[in-house]
């Protein structure tokens, strides 16, 4: 498996598809609450122009927490254009900084779940290859950042459209993709899953 490969063409298709989108859809809300689709583009960009220097101050000034710390990258690139985000996009599409780590695997998540973010209230819908999604999911699951495992404890979740399934317990059924967003804690997605389990995990989601 080619991470590099899945999250420059992961990038690509972002960055392509943002490149449609009409001014007043660079302002829409999206998943990720208080955040505008500039707001999210903005987030995703802001890391690849960091060296390690910079990336341990920003964390600094975030008081090494996660949410922090995209607050103060936001604060830096939130002013920037919807024409000078996706330039920036299309500049890293091959992935630079802490995106790159673990072989591009922190670019292909980011990349995947926040396109989502944006596609899912605007109702632009897409096709996500298997090959992408299968080690998202497998990632979401277990990074630290996204909490998931802590999310779906003692459940089973089992996607209806791939070959993928994994835990124990009561079992949540769903697409590959609505899995994946209920991982990463979107809250609205989860009426879209259904199972025995399913209302365990909408009660821990607030949903």
């Amino acid at each position: 498996m080619n991470l590099k490969r899945l999250a420059r063409d992961e990038r690509a298709d972002f960055a392509a598809f943002l490149a449609t989108l009409s001014p007043q859809q660079w302002d829409a809300p999206t998943l990720c609450e208080g955040w505008r689709v500039r707001d999210v583009v903005a987030h995703v960009v802001s890391y690849d122009e960091l060296d390690m220097r910079s990336l341990v101050g920003r964390l600094a000034k975030g008081r090494f927490h996660p949410d922090n710390a995209n607050a103060v990258g936001l604060a830096e690139y939130g002013t920037r254009t919807p024409e000078e985000l996706l330039a920036l996009l299309k500049e890293h599409v091959d992935p630079h900084g802490l995106p790159a780590a673990f072989g591009g695997m922190i670019a292909l998540v980011d990349a995947l779940i926040h396109q989502q973010d944006i596609r899912r209230p605007l109702g632009l819908p897409r096709g996500i290859p298997a090959e992408r999604l299968l080690p998202a999911l497998r990632c979401a699951l277990f990074a630290p950042v996204i909490r998931g495992f802590w999310r779906v404890r003692g459940l089973r979740l089992v996607a209806t459209d791939l070959d993928w399934s994994t835990g124990r317990g009561p079992e949540v059924h769903g697409t590959a993709e609505a899995l994946l967003m209920v991982i990463a804690g979107r809250r609205g997605v989860v009426d879209e899953l259904s199972g025995p389990g399913q209302p365990k995990l909408a009660e821990r989601l607030g949903g």
